[in-house]
């Protein structure tokens, strides 16, 4: 069975960081994509990073330079650092891995809420 559990999240206030987990199971970690997307209320779900399994990294604008997303096979767990953060980076940070040939298969975690106070 597939499981991606993620952890980390809560509040913290404008100009702070914070480092989110994605852990996984049931796959073979190493063979996925891993990204980081993100929901704010009311808005529609959005990427935030993604890291191949060839460790190609890839950012939306808006975090460049203040995110960092990463992989550790031997863990089977990806991060997500995030520094600098602004009110508006409040949402559900969800974990999505897409097998690197087979893009049918992908699942997603059940999120962890980040809220930024100013």
């Amino acid at each position: 069975q597939v499981q991606l559990v993620e952890s980390g999240g809560g509040l913290v206030q404008a100009g702070g960081s914070l480092r989110i987990s994605c852990a996984v199971s049931g796959v073979t970690f190493s063979t996925y994509t891993i990204g980081w997307y993100r929901q704010a209320p009311g808005k529609e779900r959005e990427l935030v990073a993604t890291v191949s399994s060839g460790d190609s990294t890839n950012y939306a604008d808006s975090v460049k330079g203040r995110f960092t997303i990463s992989r550790d096979n031997a863990k089977t767990t990806a991060y997500l650092q995030m520094n600098s953060l602004k009110p508006d980076d409040t949402a559900v940070y969800y974990c999505k891995v897409v097998h690197q040939r087979y893009y049918d298969m992908i699942y997603w975690g059940k999120g962890t809420l980040v809220t930024v106070s100013s």
